[in-house]
């Protein structure tokens, strides 16, 4: 498979800009209760029909996640942390080979197929949610 360099540049400066907010947020969230929640609207999916949307638990995952709870984050939706894991990996990664002047040659680089496995635990989330919700009345994300 041929690399894109163009591409994985593209992301690796969308990277930087996603880290630096990241910062800027994570400092405010030290002076403030993080309830990203309380500021939203609920999904209109779940609004209209009881049923999960596909991204429905993003955000709360996102907050677990900020504030260091991995397990629940991955039981809010594990897309958000299997994302985090694998754009932490490719920033360190790139960083490593760009300051390397490319004689290591670890740098992740973008693939197609991490857009379908993401899609592949966007759709089983979405299943395994509200089977559990339909079939056994078990709601895996209480408030």
């Amino acid at each position: 498979m041929k690399i894109n360099k163009k591409t994985d540049t593209a992301l690796y400066i969308a990277g930087c800009v996603l880290l630096f907010f990241s910062i800027v947020i994570l400092s405010a969230a030290e002076r403030h209760t993080l309830a990203a929640g309380r500021f939203l609207p609920p999904c209109p999916f779940h609004m209209l029909t009881g049923f999960y949307c596909p991204g429905c638990g993003g955000t709360r995952a996102v907050t677990a996640l900020i504030c260091g709870d991995i397990v629940r984050s991955f039981r809010f939706h594990p897309l958000v942390p299997a994302a985090a894991a694998a754009a932490g990996w490719f920033m360190v990664s790139q960083t490593f080979e760009r300051l390397s002047g490319g004689r290591l040659k670890i740098g992740m680089h973008f693939r197609e197929i991490y857009l379908w496995a993401a899609l592949f635990i966007l759709a089983a989330n979405f299943l395994i949610k509200n089977l559990a919700l339909i079939v056994w009345h078990v709601d895996l994300m209480p408030i």
